[in-house]
């Protein structure tokens, strides 16, 4: 599938492919499908694959629970999710319940263009539409800790 609809059958997108369906889907429809009810089996299938994409060997000593808030869902909630980052391992919590060392906010597009590669995360906070609270030296190097597939 070449089209951004593929992101339908999610679970069956490599992480290289969905980053190539991001970067060549106009905002407009990255907006449209992520305000669809795909949106949640998306979000979930792209955190269940965090923990395989983690690098331990860039991570050191890093010990960080880290909370992901996507906003702009249909319902004007956020979605969020909590990665344990510790003892060179990563883990999707079932529920983020724990204080974050560090707290990001983004809308659900620019979500998409960061994890597939396709945005720069430091443009996107020095412009607002990342935002960052706690710990901003692991949020700076965050994207180091992840194998983020390029299109």
């Amino acid at each position: 599938m070449s089209d951004i609809d593929a992101l339908g059958d999610f679970n069956n997108i490599d992480p290289k492919q969905f980053a190539g369906l991001v970067k060549s889907a106009p905002d407009s429809r990255l907006a449209e499908i992520m305000n669809s009810p795909q949106r949640k089996t998306i979000l979930d299938t792209i955190f269940t694959r965090f923990p395989e994409l983690f690098r331990p060997d860039r991570a050191g000593a890093t010990n960080a629970v880290i909370h992901w808030n996507i906003n702009g869902a249909p319902d004007g909630g956020v979605d969020s999710y909590e990665l344990v980052i510790a003892n060179g391992t990563c883990v999707l919590s079932p529920s983020p319940d724990q204080d974050p060392k560090l707290s990001i906010t983004v809308g659900p597009v620019d979500f998409l263009k960061v994890v597939s590669g396709v945005g720069n995360p430091m443009m996107m906070f020095m412009t607002g539409k990342l935002k960052a609270k706690g710990d901003l030296g692991l949020a700076a190097s965050i994207a180091n800790l992840f194998d983020i597939p390029k299109a």
